[in-house]
């Protein structure tokens, strides 16, 4: 063995073991540190990242066997001993076989991945998106590359020196070389393209003042990209999260990528193939973009809305179908609804009085100057109301009620309302005017509704007196 080959094969064990030794020295004294990115890409249209993505897990499963470790390190000293026991042994020609195999497996570990990049890169230069975040994909790259030097000292080691002359090279080699001259061509016109163009909200009018500088974009594109960066928070949302740098052309292409896919599914985002798409964040403002999104939306708010009226029609008619309650004296007014709560309560106010919530008696009923709060509901649901207006005290009504309180009410205006969670209002419950009154409330079913998930329709049932009286002191009487 010649002094040449050892050096060259100590080269070779040294230059593999390299980043694995210092990474290892770094750790023990707390001077590495890493960085966790999250990347979206898609390969639909990159040959090159469709290979990788289906050889990608054999190989990081071969890289992770224990002769490859410490960049293939164990792999070249068992060569380096097979090379030695060949040589000593006379069989020159199986030795080299030996090493040149062991030469061939950090081609087919780490070739293939700085090849298919730059293959996906003089395709299209968006495909290199598909790769992963640029800063990775440079490191990337840079060590594969460099895990392909120890292969050429081991070739180097065990080639037989000849006399200086011009020697042709073998198909093998110059195809090597061929492939490594327009890989670096490449990669260094790719690296020297500048990023795509991310425009400003005033270049994009975001605000609609007719003053944007952008051009070669429809009224869509620009809206989409709007929303996507979150400028202005033009759809009343801030932007789109992972997508504050990417290039317009690539947003774009993204949005009509996934607005396609969308399409096979007529305009539906929550289809399974649109949601598990790399740029399925975007779901939340193609409707701009894609107009099969945007109709599926208006169909389905559309079947949501008819639903909902006629859930709340079939909840009003449960209502409306109960007996009335026959008052013992004449009532001025007498109202029934349906009214729905979000909030446990429903609330009644005089005029300028808005907003202001009570306190609870019994958790039932509370009082204000202004203000009245009635609980309708185990926080979210509805109650059959009837509301009952008098000029004088109406008589105690306890049976068939499972609670009953009367509260004091100053009326500032004599324009007490109740209002729902939905709009609904039952005024002039107070037609005396403005002055001091009695607010007697009756309930029941609250341990029904309180008791079962899915109580029966109609089974809060709430029966409100309103009365001239000038006690304020609350009175509990069931």
């Amino acid at each position: 063995m010649s002094r040449r080959s050892l050096v060259l094969w100590v080269m070779a064990l040294l230059t593999a073991s390299a980043p694995a030794v210092s990474y290892l020295v770094a750790s023990l004294y707390g001077s590495y540190s890493s960085q966790s990115y999250v990347w979206w890409g898609f390969s639909g249209q990159c040959p090159g990242r469709q290979v990788y993505d289906l050889i990608e897990y054999p190989e990081r499963t071969l890289v992770d066997f224990p002769l490859f470790s410490y960049g293939g390190a164990p792999l070249i000293l068992l060569g380096f001993a097979g090379w030695c026991l060949g040589v000593r042994k006379g069989h020159v020609r199986a030795a080299k076989v030996v090493a040149r195999s062991v030469a061939a497996v950090p081609l087919l570990l780490h070739l293939p991945e700085p090849l298919l990049f730059t293959l996906d890169s003089a395709i299209d230069s968006a495909c290199s998106n598909a790769w992963g975040p640029p800063e990775i994909m440079d490191q990337n790259v840079a060590m594969g590359l460099y895990y392909l030097i120890p292969s050429l000292l081991v070739l180097l080691a065990v080639r037989t020196p000849r006399p200086p002359a011009y020697v042709r090279r073998g198909p093998l080699v110059r195809t090597l070389l061929a492939a490594l001259t327009v890989m670096v061509t490449v990669l260094f016109a790719v690296e020297s393209v500048p990023p795509g163009r991310v425009s400003s909200e005033e270049e994009l009018d975001c605000a609609g003042f007719g003053d944007g500088t952008v051009t070669g974009l429809s009224k869509a594109e620009k809206i989409f990209l709007c929303d996507v960066r979150g400028y202005g928070f033009s759809r009343g949302q801030g932007e789109v999260p992972g997508w504050s740098e990417v290039s317009d052309h690539e947003v774009l292409a993204q949005g009509h990528q996934l607005c396609d896919l969308a399409v096979q599914h007529g305009g539906d985002v929550n289809a399974p193939a649109v949601q598990q798409a790399p740029q399925a964040s975007l779901t939340q403002v193609l409707a701009g973009l894609c107009p099969a999104v945007a109709e599926a939306r208006k169909a389905e708010d559309r079947r949501q809305d008819e639903e909902e009226k006629a859930y709340v029609a079939k909840k009003e008619k449960d209502c409306a179908v109960r007996p009335a309650h026959q008052p013992k004296i004449r009532a001025l007014r007498q109202k029934r609804a349906t009214m729905w709560t979000e909030f446990w309560t429903i609330d009644g106010w005089d005029e300028g009085y808005e907003g202001t919530v009570p306190e609870l008696v019994k958790n039932l009923v509370g009082s204000e100057r202004g203000a009245l709060s009635i609980w309708a509901a185990d926080e979210i649901g509805q109650a059959c109301v009837t509301v009952e207006a008098y000029s004088r005290r109406p008589p105690l009504e306890i049976k068939g009620w499972e609670e009953v309180v009367e509260v004091g009410y100053e009326s500032p205006s004599g324009s007490l309302t109740l209002v729902d969670g939905r709009g609904k209002r039952l005024p002039g419950l107070t037609p005396a005017g403005p002055g001091l009154y009695r607010v007697r409330v009756h309930l029941r079913g609250r341990k029904l509704v309180e008791q079962r998930i899915h109580p029966p329709d109609g089974a809060v049932q709430l029966l409100i007196m309103v009365f001239p009286g000038g006690e304020k002191a609350p009175v509990v009487y069931r």
